[in-house]
C-alpha cells in the first residue's frame, strides 16, 4: 500500500512545537495593510496555537 501525502499548503501554513502542539500564524497580515492600524499588524505579527476543535483536522492534514 503506498503512503498517504501531506497536504502541502498545511506542511507551509503549520508546525509542531516539543510538546506537540500546533503552532500557526494570523490570517489579515499579507495585503492591503495600509487601512490597519499599527497595534493590530504588531498583534498579527505573534504566533499562536490551534484551537483545540481544529486540532484534529489539522492534525490529520499533517499525517500525525
Amino acid at each position: 500500500m503506498p503512503k498517504v501525502k501531506t497536504k502541502s499548503g498545511a506542511k507551509k501554513r503549520f508546525t509542531l512545537t516539543g510538546t506537540g502542539k500546533i503552532k500557526r500564524k494570523h490570517a489579515y497580515k499579507s495585503h492591503i495593510l495600509t487601512k490597519k492600524e499599527t497595534k493590530q499588524k504588531r498583534n498579527l505579527t505573534h504566533t499562536t496555537l490551534v484551537h483545540k476543535s481544529d486540532k484534529k483536522n489539522v492534525k490529520k492534514m499533517l499525517n500525525i
